[in-house]
């Protein structure tokens, strides 16, 4: 919802119905990842997307009819290779949407919800996708780290289940299907939920002004992340250099990291880039960050002989082997990167594939799932009816 938010919430304040279709859940290859949302406006304009436009046309047809008759409606989309044509999901993928109409009556706690995106407050937003009883269908409960929550999803049983597992998602940034039994029940099925968690960026922190730190800092800016450019040199670490950082901070990289990991500023998805070549600096800077049991990922730039003589300095300074371990270095895939930006490209490569568990080899020399992570292990549930035609 975040990409669509402004358009919502002009509509929402000006009292009118909208109708949302946001992606649930994806399997295979659907082109959207869930969150994505596809507005339908009063006045018949549709914003944003949820399959880049392979079933578009049906959802816009059936967010109609949701605000027409009122009832939301749980809906998917693609069901084989084969067949993914007469839906319109030409990629062969499986997702599912969930179109409902929302409005100052159907969600009162948009306006706030948005401000707390807008200020990167964590907020999970939760809705009840599917239950046998249809006047849950649509209920909402907001969710926030520490405060009460607000709304309902039916029950104070239901509520409390939800809000529990519902944290810790919001922890860590993640968004997916929950079931329940009907009435919250920790074993049985019948009530799906979706909780969307709207979280702060996530950190990336590159340590050493140099000229490969702004390509990786660009990098980092398109891969959603709140990208900060640390180094203990003034001259080097200027905003005029650093364009596509949030942040450029002028400070010893070590320092400047023990002090937000003590003020929890770092979680389990920061990634951290150590470009600063020099003993004095990176070798501090490392025994800090691979203390740090918290940290997705932590890598450090230099050839071979420097990561030698960087590990026996490291050694030297009582950090184990196990700590030493999770360091990075080299830095990077083997691309045959040369230039900044290639660099760069290596380095967000490393990340993305320590994320989800990729091997970084060529696809084309591989079998079987393209995407990796615990999605694409997840069976299709089976109580979503047919989509309809889109041709």
């Amino acid at each position: 919802m975040r990409e669509v938010l402004d358009d919502l919430l002009a509509w929402w304040r000006a009292g009118d119905e909208v109708g949302v279709g946001t992606v649930v859940a994806t399997w295979r290859s659907a082109p959207r990842p869930a969150g994505a949302s596809m507005l339908v406006g009063p006045d018949g304009t549709a914003v944003g997307s949820v399959s880049g436009g392979c079933v578009e046309g049906a959802v816009y047809e059936q967010a109609q009819a949701v605000v027409a008759d009122g009832e939301p409606v749980l809906q998917r989309y693609g069901v084989s290779d084969g067949d993914a044509l007469a839906v319109g999901l030409t990629c062969g993928g499986v997702l599912d949407v969930f179109i409902e109409t929302v409005s100052r009556r159907t969600f009162p706690e948009l306006e706030q919800v948005a401000a707390d995106i807008v200020a990167h407050r964590p907020v999970a937003v939760v809705t009840v996708i599917a239950h046998p009883e249809p006047g849950w269908v649509g209920r909402r409960l907001i969710v926030r780290p520490d405060d009460e929550p607000t709304g309902t999803l039916g029950s104070g049983r239901a509520d409390a289940a939800v809000v529990d597992d519902v944290r810790g998602l919001l922890a860590q940034g993640r968004s997916t299907v929950l079931t329940y039994g009907p009435d919250g029940q920790r074993r049985g099925e019948g009530m799906r939920v979706f909780a969307t968690s709207y979280a702060p960026k996530p950190r990336m922190l590159v340590f050493g002004a140099i000229d490969f730190a702004a390509a990786v800092a660009r990098v980092g800016a398109f891969l959603g992340y709140r990208v900060t450019v640390c180094d203990a040199r003034p001259v080097f670490a200027t905003p005029a250099r650093f364009p596509d950082a949030d942040d450029v901070v002028v400070e010893w990289p070590h320092r400047y990291l023990r002090r937000h990991a003590e003020a929890g500023d770092i979680d389990e998805r920061t990634v951290i880039c150590v470009l600063t070549h020099d003993p004095k600096f990176d070798v501090p800077l490392l025994e800090v960050a691979l203390r740090l049991p918290q940290l997705a990922y932590v890598g450090a730039m230099g050839s071979r002989r420097t990561h030698d003589d960087r590990l026996d300095r490291l050694r030297a300074a009582g950090l184990s082997a196990a700590e030493l371990d999770r360091l990075a270095s080299p830095i990077g895939l083997d691309l045959g990167a040369r230039t900044p930006e290639e660099t760069a490209v290596s380095i967000a490569a490393e990340i993305i594939a320590m994320r989800w568990g990729g091997g970084g080899e060529r696809l084309s020399g591989t079998d079987g799932a393209i995407h990796h992570g615990r999605e694409i292990e997840r069976r299709l549930p089976p109580a979503v009816p047919a989509a309809p035609s889109a041709t």
